[in-house]
């Protein structure tokens, strides 16, 4: 069930399903809080999951200017103040990975544990922003199409025709040029989290597609390698979005690190 926080104003859609200790989850770039409807199925009995949609994706209403990492970060916190929730294991699926790493930047304590899938601690290069910004306006000519188009083959190993690449072009509709556009803008603007990483010191998990070519296996070696203690995990047949392409595998690792902490 979708609820809405207003926060200065803005509606702030989120998802809060199931019982149990609470975990909070950043989709994926360009996709909504819907996109962990698979893993709130399986083990919603046992955690409960908070799930938001950033700004301008799914039902979120776009910001003024870039959506930045912090920015969805301070929503989340926000959102958790609102829910009297203290402490929460936070993950995110590739732009919602930023989004992690920016939430243990803003406020470290509120970090019980941390699930980093499909993403990097590395900013964008020169180019990285190039592109992103040539995207963003391709974002704002065409829509939600143009990502269907060029990125949708990207996300899932089974490709666009598959049933999880329709249920992911699906989600991709659901976003406005203008939330697009944004969201491109704000992760060509965020910095680089090797320091926090570096820094953090609780139970930390990262996950990876094995066909995920957008940020592949030696990005998120790169990552367990910054973290004392952290788990690797390599979901096999998944490209960029294995909780949703191999949601099985991906919610038995999940389950695993979760009932451990």
């Amino acid at each position: 069930m979708l609820h809405t926080l207003t926060l200065n104003g803005v509606p702030l859609p989120y998802r809060d399903e199931g019982h149990g200790p609470p975990v909070l989850l950043f989709h994926a770039f360009p996709l909504h809080g819907e996109a962990f409807m698979k893993q709130v199925k399986a083990l919603s009995d046992r955690y409960r999951f908070i799930l938001p949609d950033v700004r301008g994706l799914g039902r979120g209403a776009p910001p003024s200017g870039p959506t930045e990492m912090a920015l969805i970060a301070r929503d989340a916190l926000a959102l958790l103040d609102a829910l009297n929730v203290e402490s929460v294991v936070v993950g995110g699926v590739s732009m919602g990975g930023y989004a992690s790493m920016a939430l243990l930047r803003e406020d470290p304590g509120r970090v019980r544990g941390l699930v980093l899938v499909d993403t990097q601690a590395t900013a964008d290069d020169e180019a990285g922003r190039a592109r992103r910004e040539a995207s963003a306006q391709e974002a704002l000519r065409e829509g939600p199409e143009a990502f269907v188009r060029t990125m949708l083959p990207r996300l899932v190993a089974a490709g666009p025709e598959s049933d999880v690449g329709q249920e992911v072009a699906a989600l991709i509709r659901a976003a406005s040029p203008e939330g697009l556009a944004a969201a491109q803008r704000g992760m060509a603007l965020r910095p680089d989290s090797k320091d926090i990483l570096a820094r953090y010191a609780g139970p930390a998990l990262i996950v990876v597609g094995e066909k995920d070519a957008i940020t592949p296996v030696d990005k998120a070696r790169q990552m367990a390698d910054l973290i004392s203690g952290a788990r690797l995990e390599i979901i096999p047949d998944a490209a960029h979005l294995p909780n949703q392409e191999q949601p099985d595998a991906f919610n038995a690792v999940l389950d695993r690190f979760l009932s451990g902490l």
